[in-house]
């Protein structure tokens, strides 16, 4: 079996070859501008190399996916699975040896990232046994290793680096060989690019540019003249695996193509002014709210001051119950509400009132004054201390005896209502708080939410009323809500890179009976519905 790749012709006709047993120990690193024809040497690497060896490409265009009509690369949509399963379908591809294509364009740029670097990472840490030879291959690599933070998140660009990093720099005892391709060199981080040892420079405008690829072909900066007047798929070779000297080479033919969109002058339509405007204004609202509908965010709650930073710095303070001998606001409030007695009469409402008959007595007047104050507009944004002022303030005024209403008491009647646990009726309410006694208050509110949605057979809530109830208007914190959740036991959460959530809450088959009951006393179907739902 031969082990020399036929990459082309150089100046005088002669093929040039890459020795792939060198290429394995030495890695490869391409630059060119964009339209030098980046992605056909790739491609023609990777066709005369089929069946040799193991290919790995890590693809964000979908440039590489046809490959599998030819070659019998299987193409891994990366937005149909989850963190979770990506890591372990990198485990497999090196275990069963396979060539892959992992296919990033239906990511966003952030997502294609974390993605690419979860993979990357699974291949790196996979176990001795299954350390078999295989060609990686990183197209637009600045992406993945950038020289510059940029916008990118930075626990986002340490994981990326790392495992790009490990890539290059320890790959090779593992059997890895990083073949990655970049658009500038300035662009790509030091550490990636000083690790390949075989180089194929395109077509570069820059000075900066041409000057490192220059410097790694061991040319002055007159010769480097010659990389700003290479053709279209020309490049420059050089390396252990190419060539002692610099090389230049015509990249061959390949047999598959690209999805890319045409390069060639096509005829425009012929059609009249009059008709074309017609046609791009054909149901254009109906399209309109339909795009707005599938792909607009929701909007963002209103900026207030977080809920847990407040609750961490103001001290709660135990608020002290009120003494049977200093109630004259309570008698008060009975004498608003009872008919006048006799002067000589017995005065029942001045008679001492104990914690259970308190509650009882005033607890509508309560549920009245929380759900007055969960209606309020941004009332989730609010400290708990500075809502439990406005309750003890709305009792006062009111006549409202709320003495036996602490501010824990508080927080979970207010979670309770926000998340409309109350609505319910009774054998699925009960069943809610059952279900809810263990958990933490600060957390209480989405929780709530998720099982009031699945008691009535309704969508999961999104990220932006998730984020309302937690009373933040931060994604990255309604992300590690649902994560402390999970790691409680309390929900599963699986999500994809496509963006699609599935939440699971644990022990749902009691309520799922609790609101067939509910729907068998309105006369309504009782059927049982699935324990998950979307979160959009």
């Amino acid at each position: 079996m031969s082990a020399a790749i036929d990459m082309g012709r150089d100046n005088a006709g002669q093929s040039i070859f890459i020795d792939l047993e060198e290429l394995l120990a030495t890695r490869l690193l391409v630059q060119g501008n964009s339209g030098s024809g980046k992605s056909h040497l790739l491609r023609r690497l990777l066709e005369e190399c089929a069946g040799l060896v193991q290919q790995v490409v890590i693809d964000p265009e979908g440039d590489f996916v046809t490959l599998a009509d030819h070659y019998g690369h299987v193409v891994i949509d990366a937005a149909a699975y989850s963190p979770r399963e990506i890591e372990a379908l990198a485990g497999r591809v090196r275990q069963h040896r396979a060539s892959v294509v992992l296919a990033l364009e239906e990511l966003e740029v952030e997502q294609q990232i974390r993605c690419a670097a979860l993979f990357l990472t699974a291949l790196f840490d996979a176990p001795r046994e299954h350390w078999f030879p295989a060609l990686v291959v990183v197209d637009e690599a600045q992406m993945f290793a950038p020289a510059a933070a940029g916008e990118m998140n930075d626990d986002t660009r340490r994981m990326t680096l790392s495992a790009m990093t490990n890539l290059m720099c320890r790959g090779r005892k593992r059997g890895l060989a990083g073949i990655v391709a970049t658009q500038r060199l300035a662009k790509l981080a030091k550490n990636v690019a000083a690790e390949a040892s075989n180089f194929l420079m395109g077509r570069t405008f820059l000075d900066i540019d041409m000057q490192r690829a220059a410097d790694l072909l061991g040319m002055d900066r007159r010769q480097a003249e010659r990389i700003r007047d290479l053709q279209r798929g020309q490049f420059l070779g050089l390396g252990p695996a190419i060539s002692r000297r610099p090389v230049a080479v015509q990249i061959g033919p390949v047999r598959t193509a690209g999805k890319n969109a045409a390069q060639v002058l096509l005829p425009l339509p012929d059609a009249p002014g009059e008709e074309m405007e017609a046609l791009l204004n054909d149901r254009l609202a109906e399209a309109a709210s339909d795009q707005s509908a599938r792909k607009a965010p929701a909007p963002p709650p209103r900026p207030a001051a977080d809920l847990e930073q407040a609750l961490k710095s103001v001290p709660t303070l135990p608020v002290p119950e009120a003494k049977p001998p200093l109630t004259p606001m309570v008698s008060q409030a009975e004498a608003d509400t009872n008919k006048p007695q006799a002067p000589d009469a017995p005065p029942p409402r001045l008679r001492a009132v104990s914690p259970a008959s308190s509650d009882d007595e005033s607890a509508p007047g309560i549920a009245d004054i929380v759900r007055e104050i969960a209606a309020s507009d941004g009332s989730t944004f609010r400290p708990a201390t500075a809502l439990f002022r406005d309750f003890a303030i709305r009792c006062r005024q009111q006549g409202v005896a709320s003495a036996h209403v602490d501010l824990a008491r508080f927080r979970r009647l207010f979670a309770f209502e926000v998340a409309g646990v109350e609505r319910l009726a009774a054998p699925a309410r009960a069943q809610i708080e059952a279900m809810a006694g263990a958990v933490d208050d600060d957390v209480l509110a989405p929780y709530l939410a998720i099982l009031v949605a699945a008691a009535r057979d309704a969508p999961m809530p999104d990220e932006g009323e998730l984020a309302r109830l937690y009373g933040s208007s931060s994604p990255s914190r309604v992300r590690r809500l649902l994560d402390h959740l999970e790691r409680g036991g309390l929900i599963v959460v699986r999500e994809d890179f496509g963006g699609d959530r599935s939440i699971t809450v644990p022990g749902m088959a009691d309520l799922l009976r609790a609101a067939s009951a509910e729907s068998a006393s309105d006369g309504q179907d009782s059927a049982a519905s699935p324990a998950s739902r979307g979160v959009a």
